[in-house]
């Protein structure tokens, strides 16, 4: 066949290839799903009492709505298995908090640039502290293996740092880091500065030695192959929305500020809003209560650590009302308008309510109470976690003080990967229960010294000074 010929027909075979192949978005948009990969961890997705969350989570749902499509999340156990799976087509995009490093990912698409994080060098407090690179020479360092961060310390190394000498552990989150060093088998470990953000209350010991560098830069991936390029804009525009309407930062707050999640609010602070702001709302708590036969103190404290007794309160990601409900969750107890604080009330007593029912027979009061809060809190499987963990401990899962040292586990990987439903915020669980018990007795006893007989009057206080200490009968 002539030379020309054969050129004519590849350039054909290639463009009716081309013509028959879908790009990317249009797969997806036929499909009906969005797949996407990412990895368990507090700053990327996990499950607590409502399904599934976390920031990559929730923004990668949003994304999902905003294509009008379903969202499948597949699971990854390190950062080089989310490249993988993005070669072999097991996902359409990678979610999971990953630094943009064009030498970590050749090749790979990204999206534009949503967020910042800084690098930041981990140690314990009361041991030697490094100020800069050179004083980490000598130091065991840990990082997190197919992270940017280990390029970082290659340039260190190769501007002069020869002695420089790190550690890749082979895991999806920091806390295998964290955990190292603050047992002693790491001094250092490096990693983004959100994820030590969201879990150095784990950790009260470890301090940040020194910022890393700059701050780096967070994108989406793409699966490598096929036409990206109507996917990748439709990405950007949905990003660059969200930053501008100001979401993006308040999605950011809620799953990275301290505190959001587990209240910290002293006890001055709940007994002003128990004068001031209780009793507008007193007399429907009461009529709750007695209507679910409760204590109205019990349902006072859970409403007040959920939302302040706000009727209006409002997180970013969409939980409402005083007993601050999802929307699955006030579908599911007949709530029709979640700012209704009758309905928010009844709503959420009910949820308690069936979060005790559905416990183990066996388990007695007050430790039922006490554990149906946590799974009202954290959902009814990590619960159930966290007692397995207790009875492989050797202790009892009837008891919540027992339960309770084996929920924050749930945090880490160690445990996490040994129980089935993974990674959860256990100590958050913790910290609401024993608000709630604290906030529940300073209701009882304003309640039981409000409410307390008033002390015998004593006549002859009133009596004339003459007529004190003379007997009535003789008068």
């Amino acid at each position: 066949m002539p030379r020309v010929a054969t050129i004519t027909l590849l350039v054909l075979s290639c463009l009716l290839g081309a013509c028959s192949r879908q790009d990317n978005l249009e797969q997806i948009l036929e499909k009906g799903q969005l797949r996407v990969v990412s990895r368990n961890s507090p700053t990327t997705w996990y499950e607590d009492r409502n399904g599934s969350t976390g920031f990559e989570y929730t923004l990668a749902s949003l994304f999902a709505e905003d294509l009008g499509v379903e969202l499948v999340m597949v699971p990854a156990f390190s950062l080089p298995d989310i490249f993988v799976r993005l070669e072999r087509n097991d996902a359409d995009i990678a979610a999971a908090g990953l630094l943009l490093d064009p030498e970590l990912a050749p090749g790979v698409p990204h999206s534009m640039p949503y967020a910042s994080n800084q690098p930041e060098v981990i140690y314990m407090s009361g041991t030697f502290r490094p100020r800069q690179p050179e004083d980490m020479l000598g130091m065991s360092i840990v990082t997190l293996a197919g992270s940017a961060h280990n390029r970082h310390l290659e340039q260190l190394r190769e501007e002069g740092l020869e002695g420089l000498q790190w550690r890749e552990i082979d895991a999806a989150d920091s806390m295998e880091l964290l955990d190292m060093v603050n047992t002693g088998k790491a001094q250092l470990a490096v990693l983004n500065s959100s994820e030590f953000a969201v879990q150095k209350g784990l950790y009260p010991r470890l301090k940040t030695a020194f910022d890393l560098g700059p701050e780096r830069q967070l994108v989406w991936h793409l699966r490598p192959g096929g036409d990206n390029q109507a996917l990748l804009a439709r990405i950007d525009a949905f990003l660059q929305r969200m930053l501008e309407e100001g979401r993006m930062q308040a999605l950011r707050e809620e799953q990275f500020s301290l505190g959001q999640q587990v209240a910290q609010i002293g006890s001055h602070t709940f007994t002003r809003k128990m004068r001031d702001t209780l009793p507008d709302y007193l007399e429907l708590i009461r009529e709750v209560a007695a209507e679910y036969k409760m204590d109205w103190q019990l349902i006072a404290a859970v409403a007040y650590q959920e939302s302040h007794w706000n009727p209006l309160a409002q997180s970013p990601t969409g939980v409402r009302g005083m007993m601050m409900l999802t929307e699955p969750t006030a579908r599911e107890m007949g709530v029709e308008d979640r700012l209704d604080p009758a309905e928010s009330l009844r709503g959420g007593v009910r949820y308690l309510k069936n979060m005790i029912r559905r416990l183990p027979t066996d388990i007695g009061e007050p430790d039922r109470t006490f554990m149906a809060l946590a799974a009202y809190n954290i959902g009814r499987a990590h619960l159930e976690d966290a007692r397995v963990l207790t009875e492989r401990q050797g202790g009892d899962p009837h008891i919540w003080s027992d339960v309770m040292l084996r929920l924050p586990l749930l945090e880490n990987r160690k445990y996490y990967n040994e129980v089935r439903h993974g990674y959860a915020r256990g100590q958050e669980a913790v910290t609401y229960v024993q608000n709630i018990r604290h906030y529940r007795s300073i209701l009882e006893w304003e309640d039981l010294t409000s409410n307390r007989p008033a002390p015998p009057v004593h006549i002859e206080d009133y009596l004339p000074e003459v007529l004190r200490g003379v007997s009535l009968r003789s008068l």
